[in-house]
């Protein structure tokens, strides 16, 4: 199977899993992974430009799908700093070697802005939605401290999200895992749609998150991919999707039903059509 290489110069091989029933493209080489200074990442390292990309036929996709909501544009700092760097050298860069880290998220960051801000420019205002996102979380808490989230990550999300609503578009952000603590922060810098609400993790909740949250965010996502959709029977697909729509859209408004993540392959396909069979149902208010 064939290596892929992506913009940042990240290399992915492809892993079978379940029996060869799914296919992971799996991280294999991180650029800045030898790279200890600024110094060596000037000399040997090229962050991708805007300028690469053609934006010309932007309009004419978007313009495609008149009844449907154009989700388009994807920016992640932490995420890409992890895959360049690897995942280990980012977290402690952010301990230990913080001048670097700041040039290097600085860095990833000025792309993601030029970069959206030709394609919302392109897009001629039918973009609706997109994303400023990233993965804070882990099964059991943050992967960095709220204080760290400040110092190296807040005043970039606040920028690519103030981009995203001058040219009038929503702000969705995917954040896997517990990331309660974190919140509060991402509403006050303005997202507007919050996925993919892993409510089996600490601090997750629907009705939590309804009561504390459900005035200024639409919730997308909910249905676990972790243990109800593959492992869980018919019925315990359809009655979760009730307690969803029960808890994140307690009052009829503000919640997108949707896996929690990707549907992975060994997930029985029954409970795909039940998922979205129930939602059919009672997504309506009755």
């Amino acid at each position: 199977l064939a290596i892929d290489e992506d913009i940042w110069g990240v290399k992915y091989t492809p892993k079978s899993y379940a029996d060869g029933r799914g296919i992971y493209q799996e991280i294999s080489y991180n650029p800045l992974a030898n790279l200890e200074t600024v110094e060596e990442i000037e000399a040997s390292y090229t962050f991708p430009k805007a300028d690469w990309f053609d934006f010309s036929t932007i309009e004419e996709e978007c313009r495609k799908y008149p009844d449907y909501a154009i989700e388009c544009g994807y920016a992640s700092p932490f995420c890409v700093y992890n895959n360049i760097r690897g995942l280990e050298k980012s977290l402690m860069d952010l301990v230990n070697n913080q001048n670097y880290a700041h040039y290097v998220i600085g860095k990833i960051c000025d792309f993601f802005y030029s970069f959206h801000e030709k394609l919302f420019e392109a897009g001629r205002g039918l973009i609706n939605i997109a994303e400023v996102t990233d993965d804070f979380g882990m099964q059991s808490g943050l992967l960095v401290s709220p204080n760290t989230f400040d110092e190296f990550f807040k005043p970039h999300h606040q920028r690519l999200i103030k981009l995203v609503k001058d040219f009038n578009i929503k702000v969705f952000h995917h954040d896997d895992g517990a990331i309660r603590p974190i919140i509060p922060k991402m509403v006050e810098l303005g997202i507007e749609i919050l996925n993919p609400i892993q409510w089996r993790l600490p601090g997750m909740d629907p009705e939590g998150l309804k009561k504390d949250f459900g005035q200024v965010l639409c919730f997308h996502g909910g249905v676990d991919n972790q243990k109800t959709l593959p492992f869980g029977s018919k019925e315990e697909v359809e009655n979760e999707v009730v307690y969803l729509f029960q808890t994140l859209a307690s009052d009829g408004t503000g919640y997108i039903l949707a896996p929690c993540h990707n549907i992975q392959s060994i997930t029985p396909m029954e409970n795909i059509v039940t998922m979205y069979e129930a939602a059919h149902y009672y997504g309506v208010i009755r």
